[in-house]
């Protein structure tokens, strides 16, 4: 038997397609049954990679007398959160208000119309721990709606207007300045983990937009404790069990504070961020064991998170075959067998795999010595153990490729793929791999291609040959910036073209022009209890913050003082949560930190592209932040008219490449000599200047 699940294209969704419950999916007839029938919405909001929502099922949902309840007494709606985003944030924020804490699976339950008066997290299905069981909680929440509905409905209208005030908050006051970053910083500092990197106790999240932030202000400062705080972190999660030795890419989060133990599912947002991360990382230090971690984790990408059409899937599930982290984890045996006795001796002691095990009795691959460290200990040539490790991960890794995989959401979402492009693309430009820059020109072009209405305005999701869901703020603001940054790393002006055309309907349709800052859901979006606007970083950069930096680029770029005023609207949005809560604003920083920074453009002009491409890789092998970068052959059939103003009144002179360093658009005289263009990017490399803005205006 089936519910109505069972026509969803959501994985998350479908994985419910059989449970007892008579689920609806979000959407006019369970919506309108329960305006009719006057009963309670039961909201259940999750996703497939989820732990805890996998529990929650086959305790609860699964369970035929819970679900005779629920269907006797609520309308029960299921809703993937990486979905519908806009109603994750608030119920989630619901939830939190109620509760004090948030998490998945999300357990809220509605009137009729919408608004919430009871909520939680997960639940047993019996009291347990402290927690009463689901079962418990259906029946009193049911006996409240029969008994005490008018203060039901009391409670939720007061707490949705607590969401509109939480969900859009006035324009922040005060001066954008480098002192706010530098308090960031302070906060950051406080947090900070000495012994094991990383910000906080466990569970332990990799927070990269922060790690960036802190890069930008080494770049600042040349401050050495700010860059170590970076390295200690990074390192710790390569090193650690977060990591995947053997296939690459990062999981979610550990629950431990020394990296060990993670949360084992992988999501492409995560390995999208913090590739960026390791890429900047590798610029400003050049250790390669940094670019090695972002080749790993883009090739695990390529192997096993790319559909066939060109774009990336969403996650893969931490269990397999019922149980967490099964697929991953190894005993000396299994080792053994894989590599014969001696080398399965060497690379146990490498990888902390023991008898006793690090996790549940098996073991969690990791590296608490680096292999120098092991090398020099046991008496091993390092080349040789190098060598021969890598070997070793390749097999184990075609062995463990043969165990049942742990389940994958195949879906595909704008947002995060635009994070993936983003990466894979500086990727091409800084590591000299144009396998990346193939594959993130292939993604963005499925996207455009597949995932766009009639009108060319973006769809959100896509699965099995259908788009759906009119896309968020999140969606638009991601793909702008990964457009500015797959330009950069091509020159080739249609996606130029592609990011006007993206700003100019975030600003039209997303735009808050009475408080400032943009909407999280467009002006033709779905009508909910709140619109809300999106500050804080949660797992992802906010969609202010990231409109903010990526129109500031676009802005740069093309000249264009609009896009640049709608950034600095959204800044000035920001100030209060860059003041207040700067862990949760990593992003924001970041664009405040572009915005304070001097607007410099590099334009290169060259008789042929191969050579001008040249040129563009060695600037692109310095760290220099808050760049924007633009390049043209003489040709002007691949011209854009939106860059039309950055390279007007510019020639190639004598060489084969002309280099024009502006700011503003003002521009010094042309460089050609191939020296004094490396002396051009050393310079810069070293310099750092900033201006204020002033949001009491």
């Amino acid at each position: 038997m089936s519910n109505r699940l069972a026509d969803e294209s959501s994985p998350y969704l479908l994985q419910h397609a059989s449970n007892p419950v008579n689920w609806y999916p979000w959407g006019p007839e369970a919506l309108e049954r329960s305006k009719v029938e006057q009963k309670p919405i039961f909201l259940s909001i999750g996703y497939s990679a989820c732990h805890w929502c996998h529990v929650m099922e086959h305790e609860s949902f699964e369970n035929a007398s819970i679900a005779a309840v629920l269907n006797e007494k609520f309308i029960s709606i299921k809703v993937d959160r990486e979905e519908r985003p806009d109603l994750d944030q608030i119920y989630m924020n619901a939830v939190q208000l109620m509760t004090g804490r948030g998490g998945w699976p999300m357990s809220v339950f509605l009137t009729p119309d919408l608004e919430p008066f009871y909520g939680g997290t997960y639940w047993p299905p019996v009291p347990r721990m402290g927690m009463p069981g689901f079962g418990q909680v259906i029946v009193a929440v049911d006996d409240a709606w029969q008994n005490r509905r008018e203060q039901a409905i009391e409670r939720a209208g007061e707490l949705t207007l607590r969401l509109r005030q939480v969900g859009a908050t006035g324009r922040g006051q005060g001066m954008l300045t480098p002192d706010l970053i530098d308090r960031a910083v302070a906060k950051l500092e406080q947090i900070f983990d000495s012994t094991h990197g990383g910000f906080g106790q466990a569970p332990k999240f990799p927070h990269p937009m922060d790690l960036q932030l802190l890069m930008r202000v080494w770049f600042r400062t040349r401050r050495s404790s700010v860059l170590d705080m970076v390295k200690r972190s990074l390192d710790s999660m390569a090193r650690g069990g977060i990591y995947d030795h053997l296939a690459g890419g990062f999981a979610r989060y550990c629950v431990d504070e020394r990296w060990l133990v993670p949360h084992f599912e992988k999501m492409l947002y995560d390995n999208a961020l913090l590739t960026g991360a390791y890429l900047d990382a590798y610029l400003i230090t050049r250790d390669e064991s940094y670019a090695q971690v972002v080749r790993e984790t883009l090739d695990y990408i390529l192997g096993y998170m790319t559909d066939g059409r060109g774009g990336f899937y969403s996650t893969e599930d931490a269990d397999s075959e019922g149980e967490e982290g099964k697929f991953y984890v190894w005993t000396p045996a299994e080792i053994k067998e894989v590599l014969g006795d001696v080398r399965a001796h060497r690379f146990c002691y490498v990888y902390d795999v023991s008898e006793s095990g690090n996790f549940e009795g098996r073991n969690i691959l990791n590296l608490p010595k680096t292999i120098a460290e092991c090398a020099a200990a046991r008496g091993w040539e390092l080349k040789e153990l190098t060598d021969e490790l890598d070997a070793s991960r390749a097999a184990l890794l075609a062995a463990r490729d043969k165990r049942i995989r742990p389940g994958k959401d195949d879906k595909i979402l704008v947002s995060w793929n635009a994070l993936m492009i983003d990466s894979m693309a500086r990727t091409a430009n800084i590591l000299g791999e144009p396998k990346y820059l193939l594959a993130a020109t292939a993604a963005t072009e499925f996207i455009l291609k597949e995932m766009r209405r009639s009108d060319g305005r973006l769809l959100h999701a896509w699965r099995n040959g259908k788009a759906k869901l009119d896309a968020y703020l999140d969606d638009y603001s991601f793909m702008i910036n990964a457009l500015v940054t797959l330009y950069e790393a091509s020159f080739d002006e249609r996606w130029v073209d592609e990011a006007v055309r993206f700003a100019d309907i975030v600003i039209a349709h997303f735009s808050d022009t009475a408080a400032g800052g943009f909407f999280f859901t467009a002006d033709d979006h779905e009508s909910l209890i709140t619109r809300n606007k999106d500050v804080h970083d949660s797992s992802v950069p906010s969609g202010n913050a990231m409109s903010a930096t990526a129109l500031l680029r676009l802005g740069r770029l093309t000249g264009r003082n609009k896009y640049q005023q709608a950034a600095q609207s959204a800044l000035g949005y920001g100030i209060g949560v860059m003041h207040q809560s700067p862990a949760a604003a990593g992003q924001m920083l970041i664009a405040a930190d572009m915005s304070l920074s001097p607007a410099r453009e590099i334009v290169m002009l060259g008789i042929e592209h191969d050579t001008l491409r040249r040129v563009a890789n060695s600037l692109a092998q310095n760290y220099i932040p808050n760049l924007v970068v633009a390049a043209r052959t003489d040709d002007p059939r691949t011209n854009s008219p939106h860059l039309q103003p950055i390279f007007e009144g510019k020639q190639v002179s004598d060489g084969p490449v002309s280099v024009f360093i502006c700011e503003n658009f003002a521009c010094q005289a042309p460089v050609d000599d191939s020296e004094q263009i490396e002396t051009l990017w050393a310079s810069m490399a070293a310099s750092a200047n900033f201006r204020c803005y002033d949001f009491d205006e």
